[in-house]
């Protein structure tokens, strides 16, 4: 994989808390809490965090627990801003989660025992004020990574004891002090990230897909495992020229600031909170790797919302295939709602969070080791290192060996009926428009689907976490 050049999801923007008086949360006949279809607003959201922290303010102080002589001796933390790396494969994500593996779990655990946490602080991630920069999904990596938290670092050795205690698919590769209001969350400017597809999800549909979509039920049809010579001759495939142009011009739609809400979940998403600055999407040059085509596309925005980026790349490779115009996706910037399908996260990688104007104004302020700026520079080569062999690595033997591209194409051919408005005259069909009904329905049979597939197939436990996210839709 020498050669690669570094690069969803993906950021998705907080989840407002539950708010009984702004009327997201009613009560039901029962007593129990059932949330409304309409998501807070901006205002609402304001008004919700002013009262809470009035409420906080009049709260009676908690009793601290008297120190005693046995207590570990507190020691002075500094606020730092932390920056690691890591490869997702096995992780359920980036936040911490209970009763999950996660990154965030994992790296919490390795900061206590290397004593950059105390054990006073051991319970509770908050005591540290622990930031991330971006979430992650399951299975989804990360070349960069920024965490902000008040750590003790007065062993000259920490970063060395923190790396000792973390997987090797784990990597804290430096921090740095920043000042005591800093945020890696609100304070990131933009966000990196890159994907990496094989070329040959570009070529032409399947007739054999089409006309077992258009003669069997629903039910009856199944995506078929190709076998070794076929898998070969389709990593054989080189993509034309005219198609990667297409590729380039379709990704370039994005750039600017558009309405996704084609782009992410149903539930919370309105056009007044999904709005989204990109301010770049490219793809690299093919290149080949054990013998496969592929190309690395590269996006930087403001934020993204959940799977923003994944449905991004998903509808790009559907209009290659299908020939439909650039114009469609100015039609899912300002139509109709629709099922966009998410390409598989297994390509999908954080190459870093970026703090510009941080950095900017630490410049001009600094004083002292507390402003210093917050970049991946100083790490390149081992971060560069740990790409190649934790996560480019990992995503082709892991498509070279469970096929993971060619399953997601496959599906959306044997089961292409979300997908009608992807076709050559750019047009969104009624059928097409996606209503509770028929989302409903959608996700029934597909559960129906994947249930039959694991029964089929005798798969001894069922399709791994990594899979079933490559596989599910919204």
């Amino acid at each position: 994989m020498a050669g690669i050049s570094s690069a969803e999801p993906k950021d998705a923007p907080a989840s407002a808390p539950e708010n009984v008086e702004s009327g997201n949360v009613a009560q039901s006949a029962d007593g129990q809490s059932k949330r409304k279809v309409r998501a807070q607003t901006s205002k609402e959201r304001r008004e919700y965090a002013k009262r809470k922290r009035l409420e906080r303010s009049q709260e009676e102080p908690r009793e601290r627990k008297p120190r005693t002589d046995q207590d570990e001796p507190r020691k002075p933390k500094r606020k730092v801003a932390l920056l690691l790396g890591f490869c997702g494969t096995g992780f359920q994500g980036m936040q911490v989660n209970p009763n999950a593996r996660t990154i965030e779990g994992e790296l919490f655990k390795a900061l206590v025992k290397s004593g950059a946490v105390s054990q006073e602080n051991a319970d509770d991630q908050s005591k540290v004020q622990f930031q991330r920069a971006a979430r992650t999904d399951k299975g989804v990596h990360a070349a960069g990574q920024v965490v902000s938290l008040k750590m003790i670092i007065e062993d000259p050795d920490v970063l060395g004891k923190i790396n000792e205690n973390l997987p090797e698919q784990i990597r804290a590769w430096g921090f740095v002090r920043v000042i005591r209001s800093f945020n890696s969350k609100t304070m990131c400017d933009s966000r990196i990230y890159e994907y990496l597809l094989p070329t040959y999800v570009l070529m032409d549909p399947s007739e054999a897909n089409a006309e077992m979509a258009r003669t069997l039920d629903f039910g009856e049809r199944r995506v078929s495992e190709r076998s070794a010579e076929d898998m070969k001759a389709m990593r054989a495939y080189r993509v034309p020229e005219e198609r990667l142009r297409f590729v380039r011009d379709a990704l370039a739609k994005y750039v600017g600031t558009h309405d996704f809400r084609n782009f992410t979940v149903t539930r919370g998403c309105t056009e007044s909170n999904s709005k989204r600055y990109i301010h770049s999407f490219t793809a690299s040059d093919p290149m080949i790797i054990r013998g496969g085509e592929w190309i690395s596309l590269k996006v930087k925005g403001q934020s993204f919302m959940l799977h923003q980026i994944r449905k991004m790349v998903g509808l790009v490779v559907l209009m290659a295939r299908a020939g439909a115009p650039l114009s469609l996706i100015d039609a899912l910037f300002s139509g109709p709602r629709v099922n966009v399908p998410k390409a598989p996260g297994l390509g999908l990688l954080l190459e870093q969070p970026v703090f510009e104007s941080y950095n900017r104004k630490a410049a001009h302020q600094r004083k002292d080791a507390s402003s210093d700026p917050v970049t991946f520079e100083p790490y390149v080569k081992e971060i560069e290192e740990f790409k190649q062999k934790y996560i480019y690595d990992a995503i082709v033997d892991t498509e070279m060996a469970d096929n993971v591209f060619d399953w997601w194409v496959q599906s959306t051919e044997i089961y292409p009926e979300p997908y009608t408005y992807v076709n050559a005259q750019g047009t969104i069909p009624d059928d097409a428009v996606v209503t509770p009904e028929r989302e409903h329905a959608w996700q029934i049979q597909m559960r129906e689907m994947h249930a039959a597939e694991r029964a089929k197939n005798q798969l001894g436990a069922e399709s791994s976490d990594d899979e079933l996210s490559a596989k599910e839709d919204d």
